[in-house]
């Protein structure tokens, strides 16, 4: 088994994720033009918490974001700054074009979907777990 690994002071790591967004009342409101906005913004405040957004699209009320980062990294936190910062800048620039979707300024549903992804499939990692320390 080969992972693409990261390195820390006293640690070795290989942490990506699966981030799913949706549109309060998965309204359909993005579009490509519109997603060169999100993607600016969602780079920014993703440098700032230390964070490499390896992939980001869409759908017209969802988006995904494929992500690595380090185990120091406060996820929740930074998922909830990137909601904040995309939906504030993103009303700015657009709420004149939905407000019969979305009321009162709000842009992303409150849940979200966050999954941990591997370089081998959970069935893999089983057995080869299961096979150590059988001699």
């Amino acid at each position: 088994m080969e992972y693409e690994l990261d390195a820390g002071a006293h640690s070795v790591y290989s942490l990506d994720y699966h981030l799913i967004l949706t549109i309060k009342y998965r309204r359909s409101v993005l579009n490509d033009e519109r997603m060169v906005l999100l993607k600016e913004i969602a780079k920014s405040v993703s440098e700032s918490y230390d964070v490499h957004i390896k992939n980001m699209e869409h759908d017209e009320d969802h988006v995904h974001i494929l992500f690595r980062t380090k185990p120091t990294t406060e996820i929740p936190k930074y998922i909830n700054v990137l909601k904040s910062a995309t939906a504030r800048k993103m009303n700015d620039e657009y709420a004149d074009e939905w407000q019969d979707k979305l009321w009162n300024g709000v842009f992303w549903s409150p849940s979200y979907c966050l999954i941990s992804t591997g370089e081998v499939s959970l069935e893999k990692l089983t057995e080869y777990v299961e096979q150590q320390g059988v001699a």
